[in-house]
């Protein structure tokens, strides 16, 4: 069977962030015949169209991944009820100029967490209206919120909690299933 290659990023700027923390863990619950390669989006600069036909060399090597991926996982914290500004950023960076949106078509599944009890689910439902411009085709189910974070990760970051790996995995074996659907169709 042929290797489906997804590209995951967002996570959090800061280093012991859960969103990184389930990203990470995410690479060790990818279905058999697949992998995930977590892309660097940090020091994007900030969107502004005068740029776009300029953008430095990290902005080309990220349209570059993601256009040779089968499939993009997002995973993000939420906040002031949304999605984080430079997420959003690095999405509307990465889709310009018009005409050169590497995300076109992309199968995309989203995860977020959080410390509370709605576990980044506002954020989730802002990034899918997103999608819709960028005419990603998200996978709607599970819908995976780890809420009350801090509780199920290790002191190095390692996933405790199995209800959260479980429907993870099965997200992430969705987004495999219909990105080698797509794959075989465009061939």
């Amino acid at each position: 069977m042929e290797m489906i290659k997804i590209a995951g990023f967002g996570g959090s700027l800061r280093k012991e962030s859960y969103s990184r923390y389930l990203l990470e863990n995410s690479v060790n619950l990818m279905p058999e015949n697949s992998e995930l390669k977590i892309l660097d989006i940090k020091n994007f600069p900030l969107m502004n169209q005068d740029e776009e036909n300029n953008y430095p060399e990290n902005v080309k090597n990220f349209k570059k991944q993601i256009r040779e991926s089968d499939g993009v996982l997002i995973v993000t914290p939420e906040y002031n009820y949304s999605i984080p500004g430079y997420l959003k950023n690095v999405l509307d960076v990465a889709s310009r100029p018009y005409g050169d949106n590497p995300f076109d078509g992309k199968p995309v599944a989203v995860m977020s967490s959080s410390i509370g009890m709605l576990g980044g689910s506002r954020a989730q439902y802002h990034l899918r209206q997103v999608f819709v411009f960028l005419n990603m085709v998200p996978v709607n189910t599970p819908e995976v919120f780890l809420t009350f974070a801090p509780q199920k990760f290790d002191k190095n970051g390692k996933l405790t909690d199995d209800m959260t790996a479980k429907f993870a995995a099965q997200l992430l074996e969705n987004l495999v299933n219909l990105a080698r659907d797509i794959k075989k169709a465009h061939h």
